[in-house]
């Protein structure tokens, strides 16, 4: 069988419900995984994805900030969720799936603005919180093991990740300590980027667009924010990718877009 898994900073879930529901309509993902959701625990709104197919569900969220959630039409096993940095602040959720297969979902921080861990503590947040997942997956889990690692990890790795790399390399989720750390992450659990597994490293490529830019589409000053990885067992499993750039020009958008793969299982 194939399975679609698909990724999403929707910066508000109660808030762009109809949003969710029209490319869902569209895409018909079977896992999509959901970051800033903004949402209580009990107040994420069940029905509503229920109502769509989706009665399988992980939430773990909190008032007002952060929260990450699965939905899924194929059922979920072994939910659990770790904090970082000695926050309690819902950015990462494990699910397994059909054939024990492991799904990270994660929100890593943003970083603030300047990128400087002496001046900013927000930066050295995001720092200290890659540091230690990497410290995580390489002492608890094997890359032999088949896991896919998805979510809004608020880092342009690559060069054609962002729309200047020569204006970005001192800005946050382009820097070079960030891809460096971004770079440990991936290797410790010998994660594979499934996107670009299917685009060359030459090609542009972006998830997000600033709130910022009006004319963000004609503009396009991007960024590849959002990713899909999978661990070596997965890699000959991988079938395509999805991304859909529309999402950011319907009403009252994310400033994130959908980012989805297909494999088999």
């Amino acid at each position: 069988m194939t399975l679609k898994v698909a990724t999403w900073n929707i910066n508000s879930v109660r808030l762009r419900i109809e949003t969710v529901r029209r490319w869902i309509n569209e895409a018909e993902p079977d896992v999509l995984c959901l970051q800033e959701t903004k949402s209580p625990d009990e107040h994420f709104p069940r029905e509503a994805f229920e109502a769509m197919g989706y009665r399988h569900m992980m939430t773990h969220g909190m008032k007002g900030y952060n929260g990450v959630a699965v939905v899924s039409k194929v059922p979920l096993d072994a939910h659990s969720t770790r904090g970082w940095c000695g926050k309690q602040d819902c950015r990462h959720g494990i699910v397994e799936l059909p054939g024990g297969i492991e799904l990270h979902n994660l929100y890593i921080p943003a970083g603030g603005d300047i990128p400087d861990r002496a001046l900013n503590v927000k930066f050295a947040h995001k720092l200290d919180f890659l540091d230690e997942i990497t410290g995580w997956f390489s002492g608890e889990r094997k890359s032999d093991k088949p896991m896919i690692l998805v979510g809004d990890l608020n880092i342009a790795p690559l060069e054609h990740d962002v729309y200047s790399h020569k204006k970005l390399l001192k800005v946050v989720s382009h820097t070079p300590i960030e891809v460096e750390k971004l770079g440990n992450v991936q290797n410790s659990a010998g994660f594979v980027d499934a996107v670009r597994h299917f685009v060359d490293p030459s090609q542009k490529v972006y998830t997000w667009w600033s709130y910022r830019a009006p004319d963000w589409d004609t503009a396009d000053r991007g960024r590849r924010l959002d990713h899909i990885w999978v661990t070596p067992p997965l890699v000959d499993r991988l079938r395509g990718y999805q991304i859909t750039r529309a999402t950011r020009g319907w009403e009252q958008p994310s400033d994130h877009v959908p980012v989805m793969v297909t494999l088999d299982i």
